[in-house]
């Protein structure tokens, strides 16, 4: 049981890393300059590339220690 729920928090955690990386990079992809900076006049924020990498590898990691622990516990509980 605890694999079970350990696992959907994982999966619920790396949807947000995917998100974040939506947010902060993707949307922002065709804007970055040399210096891997995006500035939006809109809200005065700045976007870094660099952050990119670091939200999808977040979010592959957790999605992959998910994805086990979820089919480690339905196997467990098939009997094998």
């Amino acid at each position: 049981m605890i694999r079970w729920i350990t696992g959907l928090i994982l999966l619920g955690i790396s949807g947000g890393f995917f998100w974040l990386y939506h947010a902060q990079y993707f949307r922002w992809r065709g804007c970055f300059n040399d210096l891997g900076r995006c500035f939006d006049p809109v809200s005065g924020m700045v976007y870094l590339e660099q952050a990119g990498m670091i939200w999808l590898s977040l979010g592959v990691v957790t999605g992959f220690a998910a994805l086990w622990l979820l089919w480690r516990a339905w196997h467990k509980g098939r009997g094998r």
